[in-house]
């Protein structure tokens, strides 16, 4: 299967270029290029394992272009060392924030605590939030699809919001978009504008640090207090 590895490039950068040229939030490269890979690997009738041990390498980098966004955060330095203490509220309260609301939804929609571990570190990037997700007794891949779900959304539906709210703030707009909608969300705040993309690539590492810190004290305190409902 050595077509899928350049196929899946090939279909990315092509619809990348695109969505450079039609700038609507809408078009977004990765949901338009899995779009694109489901109907051909049910006509191939290739299965995700197969697709997947044939593409690793892509997942293998994510790691290593969540690093690059610190380059970034250097230029904007004396800056955040005038805002560390606001930053780091911000990025706290976000941080509990999106685990309490994720959980709860979950909760009142009639998950069991297996299904409310696995939706507990969901605004995180997908290895810290596997991990998270495993020791508190989730499911990975179902954590996993729900991180690429909200980033996704994020990335698509956060810069709406925040012009809705009329935010106009780059520190705002990036430390609201990388606390919820981690490296996907970061990489159109760099395609919006290049501080924003700092502020958020720093909202995506706080978030992901506080949420690791956070998430094991917290969710036994959530079940326990919807164990009374």
């Amino acid at each position: 299967m050595f077509w899928m590895l350049p196929l899946t490039l090939i279909i990315f950068l092509y619809t990348r270029k695109m969505a450079l040229k039609i700038k609507n939030p809408l078009f977004n490269p990765i949901v338009i290029t899995v779009l694109i890979l489901i109907p051909i690997l049910l006509v191939t009738h290739t299965s995700y394992t197969t697709y997947f041990s044939n593409v690793k390498i892509i997942h293998e980098l994510l790691p290593y272009s969540v690093v690059a966004l610190a380059y970034p955060l250097y230029e904007l330095m004396p800056q955040i060392k005038s805002r560390w203490k606001s930053i780091l509220f911000v990025t706290f309260v976000a941080s509990i924030t999106a685990m309490l609301s994720g959980v709860s939804i979950a909760f009142w929609l009639g998950g069991d605590k297996e299904i409310l571990a696995s939706i507990l570190p969901k605004s995180v990037t997908t290895a810290i939030a596997v991990t998270i997700s495993q020791n508190e007794g989730g499911v990975p891949s179902i954590t996993a699809m729900c991180v690429i779900l909200v980033g996704t959304l994020g990335a698509i539906f956060g810069h709406q919001l925040l012009n809705l709210f009329k935010i106009k703030s780059p520190a705002a707009r990036g430390l609201a978009i990388g606390a919820v909608a981690h490296a996907v969300g970061t990489a159109r705040c760099i395609e919006v504008d290049y501080n924003e993309g700092a502020y958020s690539s720093l909202s995506l590492v706080l978030c992901a640090i506080m949420t690791s810190i956070t998430a094991p004290f917290l969710f036994p305190v959530l079940i326990f207090i919807f164990s009374l409902f």
